[in-house]
């Protein structure tokens, strides 16, 4: 009865230790659910979110990727900060904007070079000859402290305009920027396509300013202006380097398949909705703006000096402000990409 109650034990022992060690052994190889939030995943600006995901390369790396939309880049901005998602695709200036607040996240993947974004005015003003005709005019952005509202108000300072002399007023993107200026709430607005293409087919507005090519922003914003990215919190970057990496490697997959792929079998991997009924038009407008994608996701080396001019110029948060450019992105993990 002695032997056997000691072989009972020892057998159960034995039994907890291999249990446990096949727990342990199962959640090292689980993958944790990655949250990326997105400031419009239909917007073309930010094709390689739902690209990546729909080419599969996310799982080729073995990650539980989920993407969120949030049509405003600040609203997605928000979100990191208050730890719901652990990672934003949206505009590298937030990481410079973020910091001067003390706030500190990076680029850890910088998607474009340029901001393909464009200033359209309502055909309804066809007195509106330039950015300085604009005094007096309510100018829609995504969102207040977005991208589109830096953006607007640095070209708007440039103009000749002081911030008094217009007002910048939060019209979303797609549907309801279009209803904006259809119901004149807005006579100008910063937006991106596939929106251009829908206002300006249909005869409703015309370009004023155009940020979709590395060569028009240059001699709009003095420089190379990096825009979409993937950027996270800086600490958690530094305890998740194995995850990040494998983020890493898939979105310059997508770069690189971006960079070999017509605009027409891209567009073959998107979601249906995303042309708006207008798969032409939406293939057109990928074909030109598609080179403001990096071909391998590592940051331009003028472009953070030109976004700190940029906010350095009206924003009361960074002006003034120390800024450490070489804290709010790393290339790092996209040279590492493989």
């Amino acid at each position: 009865m002695r032997f056997h109650r000691k072989f009972v034990r020892a057998f159960s022992m034995s039994a907890l230790a291999i249990a446990g060690l096949l727990a342990t052994t199962s959640f090292a190889g689980a993958s944790e659910k990655i949250t990326i939030m997105v400031g419009g995943y239909e917007k073309q600006i930010y094709l390689p979110a739902k690209l990546t995901e729909a080419l599969g390369y996310f799982k080729d790396e073995g990650l539980d990727v989920e993407l969120l939309n949030e049509a405003a880049g600040v609203d997605a901005e928000n979100q990191l900060l208050a730890g719901a998602v652990q990672g934003v695709v949206g505009f590298y200036d937030h990481c410079v904007d973020l910091q001067a607040k003390g706030k500190f996240v990076q680029s850890v993947v910088q998607f474009s070079q340029a901001p393909g974004e464009v200033e359209v005015v309502s055909n309804k003003y066809p007195d509106v000859k330039s950015l300085a005709d604009l005094k007096g005019k309510n100018l829609g952005v995504t969102g207040l402290g977005s991208s589109t509202n830096f953006l607007t108000l640095y070209m708007a300072s440039k103009a000749g305009l002081s911030g008094g002399d217009m007002v910048t007023v939060p019209a979303g993107a797609g549907a309801t920027f279009i209803a904006a200026m259809q119901q004149d709430q807005i006579q100008a607005g910063m937006t991106t396509e596939p929106t251009i293409s829908r206002l300006v087919k249909t005869g409703e507005a015309r370009v004023l300013v155009d940020l979709r090519t590395v060569e028009t922003t240059r001699a709009a914003l003095g420089g190379t202006y990096p825009a979409a990215s993937l950027y996270m919190e800086t600490a958690w970057v530094d305890e998740h380097k194995e995850e990040v990496q494998k983020l890493a490697n898939a979105f310059v997959k997508t770069l690189k398949f971006i960079n070999s792929h017509s605009a027409a079998e891209i567009a073959e991997k998107m979601p249906k909705d995303f042309y708006v009924g207008d798969k032409d038009g939406y293939v057109k407008a990928l074909e030109a703006g598609k080179g403001m994608f990096t071909a391998d996701g590592v940051m331009p080396e003028d472009g953070p000096k030109t976004v700190l001019a940029v906010l350095s110029e009206f924003s009361k948060n960074v002006k003034g402000k120390q800024i450490d450019l070489s804290k709010t992105y790393t290339t790092d993990f996209v040279k590492n990409a493989q």
